[in-house]
């Protein structure tokens, strides 16, 4: 039975939050999206220009209207204008059902920075925060609530989060994207502490216009269909995630772009993103792609029976290529344009040195071995492109989205007594695929604002990459 879904919130015509997001989110995760409009808004990606209330009386109105005809499985709430509106909707919630899932999203804060409710508004939103079912503040919105300054720290944010459950008998989640860094976490959190983790990586894009709107309506979605918040707060969290990884697909303003709220529709229809590059190169290199597959070095390694002379060859000349990739992701850390991609390139070079010493320790690496040309010729192709960023990003790429495409398939294969078992689980892990959409992302990011010429030289870069990744396993698989 689908499950009918009622947003109350403010509208943003530029589609990416607000009722917008929220009708989208629902839609995209299995419900039947309904909306009650709050206020009008003058926005785009960019900011907030203006906000217009609806009278509280016609709110009551639609409420009344849709309660009276429509079953209503489960209510998100998100942006309320004033203290009118507020009591607008906290009367009508109290004539309501008792156990119907309220998901309150208290929107005081733009993704902008702009500010969105009044002084007024935000004392009377206390009144509000019991009847919610559970309450997905922002690490800003948190501390306003409780009265506070802003968590530095996750911890910090755990503690602050369980005494705004404590003091409202409500669940809340804590949202841990503002502290910077590497991870993203979030938890579910009771008035007696953490009920659930959501440990994660750190997607950088500059599109997050909507993200918490399009959170909090999935949560609603999703609790609606399984009863459960832990399961429907995973559920939503891997909704978003995947949304925003896509958002490089969309072309949507010059700001804080919007999330893909329905780009797993539109791949499981076969409907390819609107101006990908990405897809289109990934398209371009099946040859490439097909050439590695066939070659019996990677058939051999699925089925474990190559040669472990062969797969030591190709390990000492995985650990000497390792060396020369992480000075250039090195490079790309020092030449990227802000801090989220510097932080994240900076990240990959540490990660690949680890990398490579683990290769030494686990497959006893020939510390006497040389490069073969075939892995100076890649080195050195990398090297040649670490001038520009994006072309050296776009020459990173296939080391990341080549290997995840072969090292989940590989996956598939593995099994306990497989000899290369812990090899083939390095590259078919959730942290390498987050790393590799990141990636992904990233170059889309550096292509969407290129010149013609330089998507021209990022593309070559690509391509050429991918051909030396080609040669680089052919070298092995001569021995296979």
């Amino acid at each position: 039975m689908t499950k009918n879904i009622l947003s109350i919130a403010g509208s943003d015509p530029s589609g990416g939050a607000g009722i917008q997001a929220d009708l989208k989110a629902i839609a995209a995760t299995g419900g039947y999206g309904m909306a009650v409009i709050t206020a009008l808004t003058a926005q785009n990606t960019r900011g907030v220009d203006g906000v217009q209330s609806v009278d509280p009386q016609f709110i009551t109105a639609q409420l009344q209207s849709i309660a009276n005809d429509v079953r209503i499985d489960a209510v998100k709430i998100g942006m309320l204008a004033n203290a009118g509106i507020i009591r607008a909707v906290a009367l009508w919630l109290a004539e309501q059902p008792a156990g119907l899932p309220v998901v309150l999203d208290p929107v005081m804060i733009a993704t902008s920075g702009d500010r969105l409710l009044d002084d007024a508004a935000q004392q009377a939103i206390e009144a509000l925060l019991g009847q919610a079912s559970v309450i997905t503040p922002n690490m800003d919105e948190l501390a306003v609530l409780l009265g506070e300054k802003r968590a530095g720290s996750w911890d910090s944010v755990l503690d602050q989060a369980s005494r705004l459950a404590a003091r409202h008998d409500v669940l809340v989640v804590a949202k841990g994207g503002h502290l910077g860094g590497d991870t993203c976490p979030d938890a579910l959190v009771g008035p007696d502490g953490v009920l659930a983790d959501y440990p994660g990586l750190r997607i950088e894009t500059p599109n997050t216009h909507g993200t918490g709107c399009t959170l909090s309506s999935a949560l609603a979605s999703f609790h609606a269909r399984t009863g459960e918040w832990p399961q429907a707060l995973k559920a939503a969290k891997d909704y978003l995630a995947h949304a925003i990884c896509a958002s490089g697909t969309l072309e949507v303003g010059g700001g804080h772009g919007p999330v893909s709220h329905f780009d797993a529709l539109w791949n499981a229809q076969g409907i390819p993103p609107a101006h990908d590059a990405m897809a289109g190169w990934w398209d371009a290199i099946k040859t490439i792609r097909t050439g590695i597959d066939e070659l019996s070095f990677i058939r051999q390694l699925a089925d474990g029976t190559l040669d472990r002379d062969d797969f030591g060859y190709y390990i000492n000349q995985d650990a000497l290529y390792l060396r020369g990739y992480a000075q250039v992701l090195a490079r790309a850390s020092i030449i990227a344009p802000d801090a989220a991609s510097q932080r994240f390139w900076a990240a990959a070079a540490s990660a690949t040195f680890e990398e490579e010493m683990v290769l030494h320790r686990e497959y006893a690496v020939d510390s006497t071995a040389l490069s073969s040309d075939t892995t100076a010729n890649y080195v050195n192709h990398l090297a040649s492109c670490s001038d520009d960023y994006a072309e050296l990003i776009a020459a990173i790429l296939p080391c990341y989205w080549i290997y995840q495409d072969v090292g989940t398939r590989l996956a598939a294969a593995n099994h306990p007594g497989h000899p290369y078992r812990d090899w083939l689980a390095t590259y078919s892990s959730p942290e390498f695929d987050a790393a590799t959409t990141a990636a992904i992302g990233m170059v889309r990011e550096a292509y969407r604002t290129a010149s013609d010429a330089t998507r021209l030289r990022m593309w070559r870069a690509f391509e050429s990459s991918s051909r030396h990744e080609l040669l680089f396993f052919a070298q092995s698989a001569a021995r296979a």
